[in-house]
């Protein structure tokens, strides 16, 4: 099976397998702001509505400026995001029952699901599909960077992405991809439903930096790529001016207790990335702290690089913490129907605030109305949120106003100023 790599424009610094490590700079540290309870909760709370105004205006704008030439973009980014690795096909089934849990049944199981194709319309582009769909939606520009096969889900990964205007370009074939055919193989992830609509996860990865704004990788990257590729792409992007955004996902806790050489590209992630985006489960995992306030905190404090820790809260809502403001927002009520997706494209929003600067609290508000948005349909892929049901939560405003922030805030002993949403 030939490897079809989905690689646009290649740059001879991606080439390299090793590129030169960044050195690690050190960085004055800012001081936290010790302030009064009643200062805790000052600040300017961002309303929906105004949200919704200014998403829109920056989607116009993008719009109307078009799609530039290769090497035009701004500050000579063609491309807004780029994404690394994780390119799939979710197979969405309804099943009796979920799959066991040992292992070697599992994969018995999902060998006898493959035995038989099932028909396309049960398909779906997965992985970090979602993210490039959620982010192309909100008007940025986006690459999809990572593997598939020559088969028909390969064909059909490609074909959705370019429907999708996510910028698929350079097929690059290797001749030797029969030694290990199955690593070249389109990844298949069987997304599974029992009558409880509970979900069941089964499955079994050379990349462009340097002309994109922000590189995103997630900690299935480390299924699919040595960890010391990793490292050296998070390396590229550093030299490159390139903003790299990390998630280590459920995959955070196994890395943390993984092989040396995954310990070592998952603490290299973690501090050299400008933002991480986490759970507060994953946050906790990640450094023994309960409290996500100050677990941010501490992630902050490790990192060399990092300018934002974003803990996503669930039905709460959602944190962002930086060395000066620790901003909340509560999440949209809605009826959700379908969680898949969501955090993808919460994590679309997030890289879409970064990139026009908006304010925390807004960013905030605008990724929970993302995700909140894809919840209320069915499935991931391009079933993830339009900008049209975005801009309806954010412009209705009903909001989860029951979290409480301010208990929160306060059980954090070392909690610099504080902003949060409101209608």
């Amino acid at each position: 099976m030939a490897l079809q790599t989905l690689n646009p424009h290649r740059h001879p610094a991606a080439a390299s397998p090793t590129p030169a490590p960044v050195p690690r700079r050190g960085h004055a540290p800012q001081p936290i702001l010790h302030l009064s309870p009643r200062r805790r909760l000052a600040g300017c709370a961002a309303r929906p509505r105004a949200v919704a105004a200014a998403v829109s205006g920056a989607v116009n704008e993008a719009r109307r400026r078009g799609r530039p030439p290769h090497g035009a973009g701004e500050g000579g980014k063609e491309a807004d995001l780029a994404t690394l690795g994780n390119l799939c096909v979710d197979v969405v089934l309804s099943v009796p029952q979920l799959p066991p849990a040992p292992w070697e049944e599992r994969k018995a199981y999902m060998e006898r699901l493959a035995a038989s194709p099932p028909d396309q319309k049960f398909w779906e582009a997965g992985g970090n599909c979602n993210l490039a769909f959620a982010a192309a939606r909100l008007g940025l520009r986006c690459s999809t960077l990572g593997h598939v096969g020559e088969e028909m889900y390969g064909k059909f990964v490609l074909d959705v992405l370019q429907a999708e205007g996510i910028s698929v370009v350079g097929m690059l074939e290797n001749t030797d991809a029969t030694a290990c055919r199955q690593a070249y193989e389109t990844l298949l992830c069987w997304v599974l439903v029992d009558p409880f609509q509970k979900h069941g996860f089964c499955s079994r990865a050379d990349f462009t930096i340097n002309h994109s704004k922000i590189l995103f990788c997630n900690g299935y990257a480390f299924d699919e790529f040595f960890p010391d590729v990793i490292a050296s792409s998070i390396n590229c992007a550093i030299d490159a001016g390139t903003a790299v955004f990390f998630d280590p996902g459920p995959r955070g806790k196994s890395l943390l207790n993984g092989t040396l050489d995954e310990q070592r590209a998952l603490e290299h992630a973690l501090r050299l990335s400008d933002v991480l985006l986490l759970t507060s489960d994953e946050a906790e995992s990640l450094t023994n702290v309960k409290n996500p306030i100050e677990a941010g905190q501490e992630l902050l404090k490790r990192g060399i690089r990092t300018k934002q820790v974003v803990i996503k809260m669930g039905s709460k809502g959602s944190i962002m913490i930086t060395k000066n403001v620790v901003s909340c927002a509560p999440s949209f009520k809605i009826n959700v129907v379908d969680t898949v997706g969501c955090g993808d494209s919460f994590t679309a929003a997030i890289a879409f605030g970064f990139l026009h600067d908006l304010p925390a609290v807004n960013t905030l508000t605008l990724a929970n109305a993302v995700g909140a948005a894809t919840a209320t349909g069915c499935g991931a892929g391009r079933n993830v949120a339009h900008l049209d049901k975005v801009l309806q939560l954010l412009r209705e405003s009903n909001l989860n106003e029951d979290t409480a922030w301010s208990e929160l805030i306060e059980a954090s002993s070392r909690c610099p100023e504080h902003s949060h949403s409101s209608v």
